[in-house]
C-alpha cells in the first residue's frame, strides 16, 4: 500500500474548524487506499507568541530551553488533530518527534536531522491508523529535545517522505501553490504547474516563502515528489520535481528578499588565506550567508562582500569584530547597510540562452533603479537595490520576462513513478547523517579570462550599458560580479579566453567615458565550480574551501556564489592543483 505524507502550516491548523477540515482530507485519502502520515506544525501564531512570551523574561534566551519551549506548540496541534480524526470515526495516533525517532545533531534552534527510525511509524500505519507527526523537532544523542529552525515542518515532512519511500509529500499551505512570483508583491504572477528541485531551491533561498530550501534539499536528494497545495480547496497546485516547467524560458520566476543585510568589508589583502580568516568565525556562529562576492582590488588589496538575513545581523557584527581582534591586518573597515532588498530571477533555461542577465539590467535601468551589487550563478542571477525600489524592481522584471503567461511548451503533468528496488537501496544507504552536505560535481574551467572596471559610478543605467556593449560585440559572458560601495563600484566579468582583447578594450572605452581608474585583465583564469545541495545552508563549507586553498597558499582572486553553486577564480597556473585540493578536502561529501 502506498504512502502519502501531508503537511499542514500554522494557519492551516489555527482553529478547531481547520483542524477538522485538514483531518477530514488525510481520511479521504486514507478511503482512496493509502497509508497516511500527518505532519502538522503548531497552531496559528502560538510559536511567534512563545517566543515573545520568553523574551519578557530574557532577550537572549538559552537555545536549549527556547527548543524545550517551542517544541510544545507542535505538541499540542498534533493530539488536537488525533483528537478530530477519531471523532470523525478513524484511528489515528500522535507523536512527537521524538517518539517518531526523529534524530539529529545538538545544534539548538537550526539543528540537522541525522537518521529517521521508521519501526514505529510503520507499524502505527499497519495497525490501520492515521499517524500524525509533529514537525519541526527532534532529539539528539542526549535526548535533548532540538528544533530544526525556520521551515522545520517542510524539512519534516520531506525527511519523513523520503524515508518512507512516500508515493508523494503533499505539502498543504495558506497559497495555491508556486508562483512566479510573490503575488502580493507582483499581481500578475501566475500559479506554475510544476518546477524544478534547481529551480525551487533558488527561488526558497532567495526569498520565496512557499517553501524552505532544507526541505527541497530532501526532495532532490532522495527524489520525493512534492505537491504544494491549498488546504482551503481541491485546486491542483505545484508539482515540485526534477524537471522544470518549461525548457523554452530562460527564467522561471522571480524572488524578493526585503529583509537582506550587506556587509562590505575594503582592504582584504589578496593574499591566501585572508578570506578564510574573515568567514570563519561567521560560519562558527551557523549564519547563512549569501551573494558572497570577493572582487579584483587595487593596489594589492580586494573588497568582500556578502549578504545575511536582518536576523543575523548581531551575530555577524561580533563575529567580524572578533576577526579584526584577532586578526587585525585582515581588513581595513568594513560596513553594512540594512535597508536594500535582493531581487532574484532564476530558471534552468539560463545555461542554453544569452543575454538574460543584460535584459534584467535594461529593465531596471529603464525603471531608473540603481544596481548595488550584483552576483551570477549558471541559474540565477540576482541584484541589490534599495529597498523601497525592491517591489517595483520585482514587478518590472517579471513583466520583461512575460512570466505571467503560460510558456507554449508546457506538457501535461505525469505523475512520478515509484523508484526502483535498486534506487531504494542506493537511497537508503544515504539515510544515515541524511541532512548532510551532498556535492555532485567539482569541475574546472580553463577557458575564461577576466575584466575588471574600477571606481565606477554607483548610478542607474550602468551595467545594463556595459552589458548591452558586451552583448553587440559578440562577447559571451559567464560570471558577473559586482561589488558594493557607497558611491563606487569595481564590476568584474570573465568571458572566453579568445575575446579577452575584446572585452579589454571595450572597458577601457566605458573607464575613458566614465573618467574611471584603467581597468584590468587577467587574460587566463581558471574557474573552479562546485555543484551541489545545500551549498548555502551548510554554513562550514565556504570555510572548508577557503581554508584549503589558504592551507595550499592558493590565491582566490574572485567568488561567487548561490544556492546551487561555489564558484571561484584563481590564477591559470594553479588550476589544476586548486581542484585537486577541493577533491581531497571535500572527499567526504562528494557525491560516488
Amino acid at each position: 500500500m502506498s504512502i502519502i505524507v501531508q503537511k499542514f502550516g500554522g494557519t492551516s491548523v489555527a482553529d478547531s474548524n481547520k483542524i477538522l477540515a485538514a483531518a477530514r482530507k488525510a481520511i479521504r485519502a486514507q478511503e482512496e487506499g493509502h497509508q497516511v502520515v500527518m505532519v502538522v506544525s503548531a497552531m496559528g501564531k502560538n510559536t511567534d507568541k512563545l517566543i515573545a512570551l520568553a523574551k519578557e523574561i530574557d532577550e537572549n534566551p538559552p537555545a536549549r530551553e527556547m527548543d524545550m519551549l517551542l517544541s510544545t506548540g507542535e505538541q499540542v496541534s498534533v493530539a488536537m488533530v488525533a483528537i478530530a480524526i477519531q471523532h470523525l470515526g478513524y484511528k489515528a495516533v500522535s507523536m512527537t518527534g521524538a517518539q517518531i525517532g526523529i534524530k539529529t545533531n545538538n545544534s539548538f534552534m537550526k539543528a540537522r536531522i541525522e537518521s529517521i527510525s521508521t519501526d514505529r511509524i510503520r507499524k502505527a500505519l499497519n495497525d490501520g491508523n492515521i499517524v500524525i507527526a509533529a514537525g519541526f523537532q527532534g532529539v539528539d544523542d542526549n535526548f535533548n529535545i532540538t528544533t530544526l529552525g525556520r521551515g522545520g515542518s517542510d524539512t519534516t515532512a520531506v525527511a519523513l517522505a523520503a524515508v518512507l519511500n512516500a508515493e508523494s509529500c503533499e505539502i498543504y499551505t495558506d497559497v495555491d501553490g508556486v508562483y512566479t512570483a510573490d503575488p502580493r508583491v507582483v499581481p500578475k504572477a501566475r500559479r506554475v504547474k510544476q518546477i524544478s528541485y534547481d529551480e525551487m531551491l533558488e527561488m526558497a533561498s532567495l526569498g520565496a516563502g512557499v517553501m524552505h530550501s532544507r526541505s527541497i534539499e530532501f526532495a532532490k536528494n532522495f527524489d520525493v515528489p512534492v505537491h504544494v497545495r491549498a488546504a482551503y480547496s481541491d485546486e491542483s497546485g505545484t508539482m515540485i520535481v526534477a524537471d522544470p516547467e518549461s525548457y523554452e524560458r530562460a527564467v522561471c520566476g522571480v524572488a524578493i528578499a526585503k529583509d537582506e543585510v550587506r556587509f562590505s568589508i575594503c582592504g582584504v589583502p589578496n593574499v591566501p588565506g585572508m578570506a578564510d580568516r574573515i568567514f570563519r568565525p561567521i560560519a562558527n556562529r551557523q549564519i547563512a550567508m549569501d551573494m558572497i562576492v570577493q572582487n579584483f582590488g587595487m593596489d594589492g588589496k580586494a573588497e568582500i562582500s556578502f549578504t545575511i538575513p536582518a536576523t543575523e545581523l548581531s551575530s555577524t557584527l561580533k563575529a567580524l569584530d572578533e576577526v579584526k581582534s584577532n586578526v587585525p591586518e585582515a581588513y581595513d573597515t568594513f560596513s553594512y547597510d540594512n535597508n536594500l532588498a535582493k531581487v532574484s530571477i532564476v530558471g534552468l533555461g539560463m545555461e542554453r540562452q544569452i543575454g538574460v542577465a543584460e535584459k534584467m539590467f535594461e529593465t531596471l535601468a529603464a525603471k531608473n533603479i540603481n544596481i548595488q551589487m550584483i552576483s551570477t550563478s549558471e541559474i540565477k542571477v540576482s541584484v541589490l537595490v534599495a529597498k523601497d525600489q525592491g517591489a517595483e524592481a520585482a514587478r518590472a522584471v517579471h513583466e520583461a520576462f512575460e512570466l505571467g503567461t503560460t510558456p507554449s511548451d508546457v506538457k501535461p503533468l505525469v505523475k512520478p513513478e515509484m523508484i526502483s528496488d535498486e534506487e531504494k537501496i542506493r537511497l537508503i544507504n544515504r539515510l544515515e547523517h541524511m541532512e548532510d552536505l551532498l556535492i555532485e560535481s567539482v569541475n574546472l574551467d580553463e577557458t575564461q579570462a577576466s575584466v575588471t572596471l574600477f571606481d565606477l559610478p554607483q548610478e542607474p543605467g550602468l551595467a545594463s550599458n556595459i552589458f548591452r556593449r558586451v552583448t553587440e560585440a559578440g562577447i559571451i559572458v559567464d560570471m558577473i560580479v559586482q561589488s558594493s560601495g557607497d558611491k563606487f563600484t569595481n564590476l568584474t566579468f570573465t568571458v572566453e579566453r579568445a575575446c579577452a582583447s575584446a572585452a579589454l578594450e571595450l572597458a577601457n572605452s566605458v573607464a575613458a567615458e566614465l573618467g574611471c581608474s584603467a581597468p584590468k585583465t587577467c587574460p587566463n583564469v581558471a574557474k573552479i565550480s562546485l555543484s551541489g545541495t545545500g551549498m548555502r545552508s551548510h554554513t562550514m563549507i565556504a570555510a572548508r574551501i577557503l581554508k584549503a586553498m589558504a592551507d595550499n597558499k592558493i590565491n582566490i582572486d574572485m567568488i561567487n556564489t548561490s544556492e546551487m553553486r561555489f564558484n571561484l577564480v584563481v590564477n591559470e597556473e594553479d588550476g589544476q592543483r586548486a581542484l585537486e585540493v577541493l577533491k581531497n578536502e571535500l572527499k567526504d561529501v562528494i557525491a560516488d
